[in-house]
């Protein structure tokens, strides 16, 4: 049987390319030598990993080849033990190649495939369904088992066919009941083993019989629910229909918050009160307030300010961002989405603590969420041509047989397809033309045709609005940018959908002229906009309220100065020595300062003057300095930077070109091994390795009769790992040298049963015992020759 490490020697430079590249954990830190790979490739951490992105399909093969491992199979076997029929045979080829390039797999130069060493123990204990192999259970059982369940009680073969196709344990009926009849005579015949009161065990030789040498019952192939499908026009009319809407709330929702800005609570996180004041400024319920805030955030558009008393408000980038049209806002809040790791979801839930998640809560990143974003947009991108519409439990179907020892929660596959759905993505349950180009996206020109697609399905804008004597009007279609940020300011949304319908208000047009527009202003636009002219009641009303608007003003002031004569206040606005307070004069005897107290009274003293500070009550204060204490806050938490998949994938493969190289030239420098971890001498192109010197147990420092030659084992830790971990999947012996508790070295031939946990796990033969070593004990390890039996 070839061993795994020298399969992996023998490998050519692209085969361990797709092998760093597939499997990147191999690849960071870089492994020094072939070995470190072979073991790092072997260890469960890694193995589990594998297994969690494997379908159902190459699982099935794996578990046939591990079954089958006793009477390696080749490929033809792989496929006749999974039921594989002729048009099933290539999928189940490819899977087998799959498994092979992920060095879960290797095959003999015969073709015969062999499992990684520690795959059977990572796969469980009951691989497809089966007992593990038990040489006395197996070999109880009769030749003829169709013989002696001609002797059984009635319901004996039921009992077998429960149990033949998995799992194979199952509970003892109660005494006296005709199961329990039923198996006790099974046990007898061999056919079931008993391995304690309440339990039996079909054991694995009979369950094949009885499966006709197959593991499974037919091969895993990906299911194809049925699924509704939807026209493409109504895709693309609901997925634009909710773009513009994400996009016209995101900006709401900056401008909302540039005015008042939430605080931060003390843990992170925005308030509960926050959060229900902002969704009733956007119109939405809270978890819909949440998800737009996440969003925001996760595209750059918001954040904490970082000050004393922090709060989030908008960022530089949201300036840009609203300085662009719909298609490229709507990209970019898009892509965020797609490689962001929050869930939003969670929001108002409760942690394993019992309190309640907030939004922007920093523990509500999760790094599964983008694979899993991108899994359930691919899922819909596959689905049964365009206009698919799959629901949550179709979703999760394919995703169970996509990555079977991974299975992503249903909650968070309906959350994920809800929140496609109101970003845009998906337009009735469909994936929009914008979402497909958005699955395809790989860089910033992948962004710009996200932007292209979405552009293309936007119904053309209007750029004009037929104004009503009732002080309403309407907009025959989707508003162009000028005609919205109009709007918007100077109008009342009552209604979107087909048309846009809005009315005039008082309070509307008083929030106009309080943005900067004058009476004329806003009339000169509305007439360069409405489709024969201005009707007189709403230019009465902005006339109107124009009259009114400004008689009464309002302003801040950090402090104020006041003297009972007014000749002591005179000249101090216009004194060049004053100007940095800001003094303002409101009345003969009173001036208003942007200083504060302390800063005006110091600088009304250096002027000659002396004054005293009062309270709001006017009673006068001491001025002394009081001790001022403020509560220490933790440092803000850096934002995670959202990294772009397409980017980690060439990066990875950049970097699993450079440890290939790397791994094979230290091969051919003959570095880290001192020769071939299957016993088979020096590496591919080392020189041959000098011969280690032998240590003794024997006090004249005679070799012992039961050491190895020098040179058929290894000292270097990661060949030692390999050489134990196939040894315990080939179930063969070898010489183990361990270092005890007083430094003295001792070599034992064991035969490894399991390495994990930095633990050893063998049976000794010759001993009949079975022991547990630490790995950082063990100094050496050797294969065993022909020669070295147990006595």
């Amino acid at each position: 049987m070839p061993s795994f490490s020298g399969w992996l020697r023998a490998c050519d430079d692209d085969a361990l390319v797709a092998l760093l590249t597939a499997r990147p954990d191999l690849a960071s830190p870089s492994p020094a030598t072939l070995a470190s790979l072979a073991a790092r490739a072997t260890s469960r951490a890694s193995l589990e990993r594998a297994l969690a992105g494997l379908d159902a399909l190459v699982l099935q093969v794996l578990e046939s080849v591990v079954v089958l491992g006793d009477a390696p199979p080749t490929p033809d076997d792989v496929a006749r033990a999974v039921g594989a029929g002729a048009s099933d045979a290539p999928a189940v080829a490819d899977a087998a190649g799959t498994a092979v390039r992920l060095a879960l797999l290797h095959p003999d130069e015969a073709g015969r495939l062999h499992a990684a060493p520690g795959l059977a123990d990572v796969l469980g204990t009951h691989v497809a369904g089966l007992a593990p192999a038990d040489p006395a259970s197996d070999d109880a059982v009769p030749a003829d088992p169709a013989a002696a369940l001609a002797d059984a009680p009635a319901g004996a073969a039921q009992v077998l066919d429960a149990l033949t196709w998995g799992p194979p344990v199952g509970r003892v009926p109660p005494a006296g009941s005709p199961g329990a009849q039923a198996v006790r005579a099974l046990v007898a015949h061999g056919l079931l083993a008993r391995p304690d009161a309440e339990h039996v065990v079909l054991p694995r030789t009979l369950a094949l019989r009885l499966r006709d040498g197959r593991t499974h019952r037919a091969p895993a192939t990906e299911p194809a629910p049925a699924s509704p499908v939807r026209p493409a026009a109504t895709v693309a009319a609901e997925s634009t229909a909710a773009a513009e809407r994400t996009v016209r709330q995101v900006r709401r929702l900056l401008q909302a918050w540039e005015d008042a800005p939430p605080p931060v609570l003390r843990a992170g996180g925005l308030g509960v009160r926050d959060l229900r004041r902002t969704a009733q400024t956007l119109e939405v319920d809270e978890p819909h307030a949440a998800w737009l805030v996440e969003l925001a955030a996760a595209a750059g558009l918001l954040a904490d300010d970082g000050e004393e008393r922090p709060a989030f408000v908008p960022t530089v980038d949201a300036d840009v961002w609203a300085a662009g049209d719909v298609p490229r806002r709507w990209a970019l809040l898009a892509r965020a989405w797609l490689a962001s790791p929050r869930t939003p979801w969670q929001v108002g839930t409760r942690d394993e603590k019992g309190g309640v998640r907030a939004a922007l809560d920093p523990e509500l990143a999760r790094p599964w969420v983008p694979r899993l974003r991108r899994a359930v947009l691919e899922v819909l991108a596959a689905g049964a041509g365009p206009g698919a519409a799959p629901d949550a439990d179709a979703v999760l179907a394919v995703l169970a047989w996509r990555t079977p020892r991974a299975v992503p929660p249903r909650g968070a596959v309906q959350a994920l397809l809800t929140e496609a759905e109101q970003l845009g993505v998906t337009g009735a349950g469909a994936l929009s033309r914008a979402g497909r180009a958005l699955l395809d996206a790989a860089d910033d020109a992948g962004r710009d045709d996200a932007a292209a697609a979405l552009a293309a399905d936007l119904p053309a804008p209007v750029d004009e609005i037929l104004l009503q004597g009732d002080l309403t009007g309407v907009v025959p279609g989707r508003p162009g940018d000028a005609l919205e940020e109009l709007l918007e300011t100077a109008a009342q949304v009552e209604s979107r959908g087909g048309a846009v319908t809005v009315r005039f208000t008082p309070a509307s047009v008083l929030a106009a002229l309080d943005g900067g527009l004058g009476a004329d202003a806003l009339l000169d636009r509305l007439a360069a906009v409405a489709r024969g002219g201005v009707p007189q009641p709403l230019e009465y009303l902005v006339r109107d309220v124009a009259r009114r608007h400004g008689r009464v003003r309002a302003g801040a002031a950090s402090a104020y100065v006041r003297a009972d004569d007014p000749a002591l206040l005179a000249g101090l606005p216009d004194d060049p020595r004053l100007a940095g307070l800001g003094l303002r004069l409101l009345a003969p005897t009173v001036l208003v300062a942007q200083a504060g107290p302390a800063e005006v009274l110091d600088a009304l003293r250096r002027h000659g003057l002396a004054p005293v500070a009062e309270d709001g009550h006017g009673v006068v204060v001491p001025t002394g300095t009081a001790a001022r204490r403020v509560r220490g806050r933790a440092a803000t938490r850096a934002r995670r930077r959202v990294q772009d998949g397409a980017v980690r994938e060439a990066a990875a493969g950049t970097r699993a070109v450079a440890v290939a190289r790397a791994l094979r030239d230290a091969e051919v420098r003959g570095t880290g091994a001192t020769g071939g971890t299957d016993g088979s001498g020096p590496a591919r192109g080392a020189a041959p390795a000098a011969p280690r010197p032998r240590r003794s147990g024997r006090s004249d420092g005679a070799p012992s009769p039961d050491e190895p030659a020098a040179g058929d084992g290894t000292r270097e830790p990661a060949d030692a790992l390999v050489l134990l971990r196939e040894a315990a999947s080939s179930r063969t012996d070898v010489w183990v040298e361990m270092v005890g508790p007083d430094g003295r070295p001792t070599r034992r031939l064991l035969r490894p049963l399991r390495v994990e946990g930095g633990r050893l796990r063998a049976l000794d033969p010759r001993r009949e015992a079975e022991l547990t070593v630490a790995v950082h004990r063990i100094a050496g390890v050797h294969a065993a020759g022909p020669a070295d039996t147990a006595p």
